[in-house]
């Protein structure tokens, strides 16, 4: 029997990159493979600035009273 259902893929705001698994941050989402790469990182990195960088795309929803 195949397998019919679709598995649902979001953009990671990190690498662009169509994935299925990672975590949401308010409205956005990093992918498994960028939240190891950035749990890793070196503050004093190169890669680690990167990560800063990208990671001030992620949009916090607005609270409306």
């Amino acid at each position: 029997m195949l397998n019919t259902e679709k598995t649902l893929r979001e953009t990671c705001i990190i690498c662009s990159q169509q994935k299925a698994t990672g975590i949401h941050l308010y409205t956005s989402f990093v992918c498994i493979d960028c939240e190891k790469d950035m749990v890793g990182a070196e503050t004093n990195s190169p890669q680690y600035k990167f990560f800063v960088e990208r990671l001030k795309k992620v949009n916090t929803p607005q609270i409306y009273s």
